[in-house]
């Protein structure tokens, strides 16, 4: 089968041309050769190469090099992605070396094995190929970023808690400072991260958010660092990790607190050495990254009970972030259920939709739990359901303050308050799980676990 790729060959022997379209046709999608590289810049254009094999030496006679390197230069400015492998007669070190500083990514000798000529081919091809898929997650991490601002804009409230906050993050966002932003489930700790991105001086390149709760033991080393082919039976190529995906960027290592100590071991040699080294090679990337790790647990007791590693809290924690919670900052209710229905009122085409004021009394009496997420999703679910032109009392279905005595921990075990906060958040939400996982501040995986512990 046919490696997709396209490969365009330089060299004004016709001979050498011939040679190589025949030993490259079959294993690429698409070989084009070219004797005249004053071609070049139409080329480029026509049949946007992901990689070049370039001759060096175009006239009879000349062995410098020169027009070679030019044409190098040339291709890189025309078309960065692309990737060069230099055509060199046996011994031009000087220029092998020089080509390699104008960005060539190796270099062939002539005469030539075809097996080694072939690795080469294959592995500056898929250097291309990861490449485009960074650039397409960078594209794809600008629009998510803008259909957040549109959706979410920036933090809401005014409450004193709040404003530390927003101090915080304006001073450290402009550096590179590893930070640790804590908080319980729903306080906003994902949106504190995209705020220090947003504000950053690495704004404009990517983010990525790590969900660490939703990564098994087995999976971790090839999602973060990647893997090449052949490093497991599913392998079938070359692949980056979240680490060299964010290069340049931010990564968000959200549920951090659930890494086991060999992961966390492992997550420390990374960040202390800034290289991965992917899943079946020994090969060490740089890479450069901002740092962002979030959690709901206590790390500074986890570290004290020998469940988290202090050398790696040190090193994640140069500043903190407290998210705090919604009991702590009621004054902001209103602000914040404001600020979702106008959301939620556009989006599902109910623009004159308000609240009355005995509404708002509700929702400020009550003890969010689920903090601002659960606040937000009780207001989308009024929205979609409401007929009348203002959000009354009723259309919140909030619990009950009977149901809170299942909190008292008189009344019940741990366990079985969990079990009923899980089959209560399942009935809520009708069995969906996705809906039922996000209230109780849980992945997927989390809440399907619970669910087959308690066997519901």
């Amino acid at each position: 089968m046919k490696q997709s790729g396209t490969i365009l060959i330089i060299d004004d022997e016709e001979d050498i041309l011939f040679s190589l379209k025949m030993l490259l046709k079959p294993a690429f999608s698409r070989v084009f050769v070219e004797q005249n590289p004053q071609h070049l810049p139409r080329l480029l254009e026509q049949y946007e190469p992901d990689v070049i094999l370039l001759d060096l030496n175009f006239n009879k006679g000349d062995t410098s090099g020169k027009i070679g390197l030019e044409w190098l230069e040339k291709i890189k400015e025309l078309r960065p992605q692309t990737q060069v492998v230099i055509i060199t007669a046996h011994g031009e070190v000087e220029m092998v070396v020089a080509a390699m500083k104008l960005g060539a990514t190796d270099f062939i000798e002539k005469p030539w094995r075809n097996e080694k000529l072939m690795a080469t081919v294959k592995s500056a091809l898929n250097v291309a190929l990861l490449r485009q898929e960074v650039q397409h997650l960078q594209a794809d991490n600008r629009q998510i970023l803008e259909q957040l601002g549109s959706q979410i804009g920036e933090f809401v409230g005014e409450a004193p808690a709040m404003k530390e906050v927003y101090k915080t993050i304006e001073k450290v966002a402009k550096t590179d400072a590893n930070v640790l932003i804590t908080g319980e489930n729903g306080t906003g700790k994902e949106l504190a991260a995209r705020e220090l991105h947003r504000k950053s001086d690495r704004a404009g390149k990517i983010f990525i958010h790590v969900d660490l709760g939703a990564i098994s033991e087995t999976l971790f080393e090839s999602e973060l660092f990647g893997y090449v082919k052949g490093a497991f039976t599913d392998a079938h190529e070359d692949r980056i990790g979240k680490f060299e995906a964010a290069n340049g960027g931010t990564l968000f290592l959200d549920e951090i607190g659930n890494l086991s100590l060999g992961l966390q071991s492992k997550l420390l040699y990374v960040l202390q050495n800034r290289k991965v080294v992917r899943v079946g090679s020994t090969k060490e990337i740089p890479i450069d990254i901002r740092l962002i790790c979030a959690t709901n647990s206590n790390l500074n007791s986890m570290v004290k009970e020998k469940t988290f590693r202090e050398d790696l809290l040190y090193r994640i924690n140069t500043i903190e972030i407290v998210m705090p919670p919604l009991r702590e900052r009621i004054g902001d209710i209103r602000l914040i259920a404001k600020h979702y229905l106008a959301l939620y009122a556009k989006k599902y085409r109910k623009p004159a939709l308000s609240f009355e004021k005995e509404a708002l009394d509700k929702l400020e009496k009550y003890t969010w739990r689920g903090n601002v997420r659960e606040l937000r999703h009780a207001i989308e679910r009024a929205v979609i359901l409401s007929e009348a032109p203002k959000l009354q009392p009723g259309d919140f279905l909030l619990q009950p303050e009977t149901e809170k005595s299942v909190f008292s921990p008189g009344n019940l075990k741990l366990e079985e308050i969990e079990r009923n906060l899980v089959q209560k958040a399942v009935e809520v939400h009708q069995g969906n799980i996705s809906k039922a996982a996000e209230s109780l501040g849980l992945t997927r995986a989390a809440l399907y676990r619970r669910l087959e512990k308690f066997g519901l």
